[in-house]
């Protein structure tokens, strides 16, 4: 393969350009759209959008701070069933991020390190060298969607930033 890639083959195989995806919207399962709303404001995401453009339909989006990508929730979005969607947060402070939330009134675990499963491999507190990608808490949701943060500091080769 040549680099830069100049066929339309080696772009779909090298992840070039033509090939590009970005994760921008994860869409959660809720049983009460209002008590959702306020959980993700309560967070201190931003507040992007609250839109019924047909009956039975209703779209709320938030964005974290700093992110890409977004998440929607609403009604019409999705049959999955509330609470049944894990997903993934990263920071660069783990105990800033951990104690931000627990001051916004949000309940949170304590801080681990090790793998986040299974939950019996888990050891208390930070890692003891903040190892990027180590140390890890959890919240859930009202509905019980699970977010696992964790401390990321140095990013693994071909990761955007």
């Amino acid at each position: 393969m040549s680099y830069p890639p100049t066929t339309k083959q080696e772009m779909a195989v090298s992840g070039t350009e033509a090939s590009k995806m970005t994760l921008e919207i994860l869409i959660l399962p809720v049983s009460d759209v209002d008590r959702a709303k306020k959980f993700y404001e309560q967070l201190g995401w931003r507040f992007d959008d609250d839109v019924a453009p047909l009956e039975g339909l209703r779209i709320v989006q938030f964005t974290p701070p700093g992110s890409g990508a977004s998440i929607t929730f609403g009604k019409g979005l999705t049959t999955a069933t509330p609470g049944s969607v894990g997903s993934g947060l990263v920071v660069s402070d783990i105990e800033a991020a951990h104690e931000e939330l627990a001051d916004r009134g949000i309940d949170v675990s304590n801080i681990w390190h090790g793998p986040p499963f299974p939950v019996e491999a888990r050891q208390p507190g930070p890692d003891p060298q903040r190892t990027s990608y180590g140390s890890f808490f959890s919240f859930t949701d009202p509905d019980g969607n699970l977010w696992i943060v964790q401390e990321v500091t140095t990013r693994l080769p071909g990761r955007v930033e």
